[in-house]
């Protein structure tokens, strides 16, 4: 339950976050927050995360949905033994889904936070670079606890 609570959570403050910004904002539009550093700026992106990658809405929809149910599967094979996976499976499929709805809504994704060294993105590509992130700290970590476990055993 704390699972699917947490996953909507993610999606509920990525589609709040876009709608507002849909609604109250012209496409294009920017508006400085930190003058020069941070703004928000309403881009309507038909790519993947940060825009690096252009295929077909139609790919993406099929990759997000494939990351989901791989995302499913191992939850219940790796996240039940370590938190630091439950809580990263949970952004990385809370941040898919929020991409998704939009894919499926509008048919690209609604980007707006901008701090202008880096590309355009949102709540939901934060949540996946940071369940990402959160993986690769587990399994280095894990990693080099198992080989300290097995110098031990010798």
């Amino acid at each position: 339950m704390r699972f699917i609570i947490g996953v909507l959570l993610v999606i509920i403050a990525d589609q709040v976050s876009k709608i507002w910004v849909a609604s109250n904002m012209k496409l294009g539009e920017s508006i400085p927050i930190i003058n020069r550093i941070f703004h928000i700026t309403y881009i309507q992106n038909p790519g993947s995360a940060f825009g690096l990658l252009r295929f077909s809405n139609k790919t993406f929809i099929i990759t997000g949905l494939i990351i989901i149910l791989v995302g499913i599967f191992l939850l219940f094979r790796l996240a039940k033994a370590n938190k630091l996976v439950f809580y990263s499976f949970i952004l990385l499929l809370g941040g898919s889904l929020g991409n998704l709805i939009d894919r499926f809504r509008i048919g690209s994704v609604i980007d707006f936070l901008d701090f202008r060294i880096w590309p355009i993105f949102n709540i939901a590509d934060s949540s996946l670079n940071i369940g990402i992130f959160l993986l690769i700290i587990h399994f280095l970590f894990q990693q080099k606890d198992d080989q300290d476990d097995k110098k031990l055993e010798k």
